[in-house]
């Protein structure tokens, strides 16, 4: 059974429930992907299985738990456990991860914010706005409405499409792949530069 078989028999079972119950599952397991769950319950409301409000309530709700759920990870390990983890990392510096708490306690509220709206990253930002302890109430709040523009958008799209509701997945299946390309790069560019900095690095042999 495929994990969109898998959602769509939950929704069947469950209803509005169910597409909340697999978008929180989906901000901790990323394979199963909102970009394909969200059209999927918004085709299911156009067929009359459920409430479209309650799909746009219940998937909401289901983002918010699924990032509370990683926002108390973060919490649990704190800065002096994801610093003494990071800094056993090859080729990463004590001095890369204060400047990235710098930036996070500068742009961590729109990070979350739109964060919501990046696959993969949408799942992670929750981690670094547990370790830096950003407000609770804050986080929900900038969480909900980040996810609710999320889902409503892909929601809608499923709703209008109807049977050709994988037409968004596809569509969006290209910008995640642009997303993590740009993410790839971003992070050999980091290690590159990094090993060019390393003692020895411009010895010729």
């Amino acid at each position: 059974m495929s994990a969109i078989e898998w959602v769509d028999g939950l929704m069947d079972t469950l209803g509005a429930p169910g597409a909340g119950v697999a978008i929180a599952l989906e901000n901790l397991f990323p394979p199963l992907p909102s970009e394909a769950i969200l059209p999927l319950a918004g085709f299911a409301a156009s067929a009359g299985r459920m409430s479209l409000l309650a799909v746009l309530l219940w998937t909401t709700a289901g983002s918010v738990v699924g990032a509370l759920a990683l926002y108390g990870v973060g919490a649990l390990l704190g800065r002096d456990r994801t610093v003494a983890i990071a800094a056993r990392l090859p080729l990463v510096k004590v001095s890369d991860i204060e400047r990235t708490e710098a930036w996070f306690r500068r742009h961590g509220t729109k990070a979350v914010f739109l964060g919501r709206m990046i696959p993969i990253f949408r799942s992670l930002v929750s981690v670094p706005a547990g370790v830096e302890r950003m407000p609770l109430p804050v986080f929900l709040g900038l969480t909900t409405l980040g996810s609710a523009l999320w889902n409503t958008a892909f929601v809608f799209a499923g709703y209008a499409l109807g049977e050709n509701w994988p037409e968004v997945t596809r569509l969006v299946s290209a910008y995640s792949t642009v997303v993590l390309v740009a993410a790839a790069v971003t992070v050999v560019a980091f290690f590159g530069l990094r090993l060019s900095r390393r003692p020895g690095a411009d010895t010729a042999p």
